[in-house]
C-alpha cells in the first residue's frame, strides 16, 4: 500500500485543532468556469470534479436570512449534532477518527468533535478528505490517516443525504479499498440529517434546513469544492481544493461553529437519550430517496437521475452552482425553504407544488444538450 508522503494542507480558516484538510492546495490555479459552460461539459462527458463553479456571492437579504435561520434553529442543529455524536462515541469510543467528506461534512465533523470534547473530555482527531461521485474516495488521504492512527476506527461524516449517491460511492470505495489493500473500513456515514434514509447514524431524518447549506465556502472555512483533475493531481497527491482568501471579509465559518457549540451544554442529556433509543432500534438504511427520484424521473421524462436532487440541502446546491430547470416543492410555507424560494425568484426558476414526496423539495437540473428535460 502506498504510504502517503503528503502532509495536511494549511488551508482554510478553521483552527488545525478543529480540522486538518488532507487536500492539495490549488489556490494559484484558475479552475473556475461559468455555470453554463460547466453544465455543458458535465452533460457531454466531462466530470464535475475537473473544474469549479464561480462562488456565488449572495445579496444582503439572503445573508440576513442565513443569520435569522441560524439563530432560529441553532438549538435543533445542536441537538442533531449531539445525537449523531453520541451514537458515534457509543459505537467506536476513544479510538474514533473523524473523517469528514469535504466540504459539506467539514463543519459537521468539527461540531461532532467539539461536542465529544465537551461531553467526554476526549479530543478526537478530525480530518477532512475528498470523495467524488463516480471517482471514489481519496485513497492517499486514507493511507495518511491509517499511518497516523494505526489503532484508529475511522468514522466518515457528511452534512446530509439526498438520494444516497455519496453513501453508495462510499460503500463502493470501502469495498475496493479492502480488495486492494486487505484493510476493512466501516462505510457507515454519519450525517446531521438523513431524509434519504441512507444510513443508520444520523441526527434526524427530517428534511430541514441545515444553515450551513445556505452558503458555499464562506461557511466551510473558505475552502472550495474538491477537485480531481489529472492536469494538477498526480497519482500520489491528495485530491485538490482552493483556499478563497479573497472572501475573508465574508467568512462566517467559525462564527457558525461557535454559535452551535454554544448550545451543546443544554442538550447533552436529551441527545444521549435519543441516541441510546436509536441504537436499540437496530435502524437500517432503506434508500427511500432513490424510490422518490425514480418516480420523478418517470413523471417528468428526465434522462439522468443525476439531474434530480432531492432534499433542502441538495436543492440549494442546484440553485447555487448548477443550471436549474424546475423546483418541486411539497410545502412552500415551510420555514426551511424560504431561501430556496428567494434563490428561485432571483434566478427565474419555476417552482411547482408537488405534495407527493417525503422531502420538502427537489431540484431538477436543466438539460443543456438541446433536449429538455
Amino acid at each position: 500500500m502506498y504510504q502517503a508522503k503528503n502532509k495536511p494542507a494549511m488551508i482554510g480558516t478553521y483552527s488545525p485543532d478543529d480540522c486538518l484538510f488532507l487536500l492539495k492546495d490549488l489556490s494559484k490555479i484558475k479552475l473556475e468556469d461559468s455555470t453554463e459552460n460547466r453544465e455543458l461539459k458535465i452533460q457531454t462527458g466531462g466530470h464535475y470534479s475537473e473544474s469549479l463553479p464561480i462562488e456565488y456571492q449572495p445579496p444582503k437579504d439572503y445573508v440576513e436570512l442565513f443569520w435569522n435561520t441560524l439563530h432560529e434553529y441553532k438549538h435543533k442543529v445542536a441537538l442533531c449534532i449531539g445525537v449523531a455524536a453520541e451514537q458515534i462515541f457509543s459505537l467506536k469510543g476513544k479510538n474514533t477518527v473523524l473523517v469528514s467528506l469535504a466540504r459539506a461534512g467539514t463543519p459537521v465533523g468539527i461540531l461532532i468533535k467539539r461536542y465529544i470534547q465537551k461531553r467526554y473530555n476526549v479530543s478526537l482527531p478530525h480530518y477532512s478528505i475528498s470523495i467524488i461521485r463516480d471517482r471514489g474516495i481519496d485513497e492517499n488521504a486514507i493511507a495518511y490517516i491509517l499511518g497516523e492512527h494505526p489503532e484508529g476506527r475511522i468514522q466518515f461524516v457528511d452534512g446530509w443525504t439526498g438520494k444516497g449517491a455519496i453513501s453508495l460511492e462510499l460503500t463502493k470505495a470501502c469495498r475496493q479499498f479492502e480488495e486492494k489493500y486487505g484493510i476493512q473500513l466501516d462505510d457507515t456515514l454519519a450525517v446531521l440529517a438523513d431524509p434519504g434514509y441512507c444510513t443508520s447514524v444520523f441526527g434526524t431524518r427530517e428534511d430541514f434546513l441545515i444553515p450551513s447549506a445556505c452558503l458555499n465556502s464562506t461557511v466551510s472555512g473558505l475552502v472550495s469544492r474538491t477537485v480531481l483533475n489529472n492536469t494538477y493531481i498526480g497519482k500520489n497527491d491528495f485530491h485538490g481544493a482552493k483556499f478563497y482568501k479573497e472572501l475573508t471579509d465574508a467568512d462566517v465559518s467559525n462564527t457558525f461553529i461557535d454559535i452551535i457549540d454554544g448550545e451543546f451544554a443544554g442538550i447533552s442529556e436529551q441527545a444521549s437519550g435519543i441516541a441510546v433509543q436509536r441504537l436499540n432500534e437496530n435502524i437500517t438504511a432503506e434508500f427511500l430517496g432513490m424510490q422518490a427520484v425514480q418516480k420523478i424521473q418517470a413523471e417528468f421524462g428526465i434522462e439522468n437521475t443525476h439531474h434530480i436532487k432531492p432534499g433542502v440541502g441538495e436543492t440549494t446546491r442546484v440553485l447555487l452552482r448548477r443550471v436549474p430547470w424546475k423546483i418541486l416543492m411539497r410545502d412552500k410555507t415551510s420555514p426551511f425553504v424560504k431561501h430556496i424560494l428567494m434563490l428561485a425568484e432571483e434566478k427565474g426558476v419555476e417552482v411547482i407544488e408537488y405534495p407527493d414526496i417525503h422531502y420538502l423539495c427537489c431540484g431538477i437540473i436543466k438539460s443543456v444538450k438541446g433536449n429538455q428535460p
